[in-house]
């Protein structure tokens, strides 16, 4: 009897895995330390588990630095691809501050 891995993209993924993956962060322990600081929000609700699933669909709201990402997951990885393969994974959204 097989079981279906945590690694392979399905419905859900692990939100510090896909920041990663989708190149927001250059380390997983890098987007685990920015979802506990509480600089993540998935629709408009912070978000402070590392582990907690994403799906395509949810907004996320990052505060980086100096400025806040406004993110549509559109997809998941199995694998940490290049900047391109990254940008599939998500549309970016106007924050709508000028």
């Amino acid at each position: 009897m097989t079981t279906p891995t945590s690694d392979v993209p399905s419905e859900r993924q692990r939100l510090d895995k896909w920041l990663w993956h989708a190149r927001v962060v250059k380390a997983r322990t890098s987007a685990a330390a920015l979802v506990t600081s509480g600089h993540v929000r998935i629709n408009g609700v912070r978000e402070t588990s590392p582990g907690h699933g994403v799906k395509a669909g949810d907004v996320l709201t990052i505060a980086l630095d100096r400025n806040v990402r406004l993110l549509r997951v559109t997809a998941f990885a199995e694998r940490r691809g290049d900047a391109t393969s990254a940008r599939a994974l998500y549309d970016e959204l106007d924050g709508g501050a000028r």
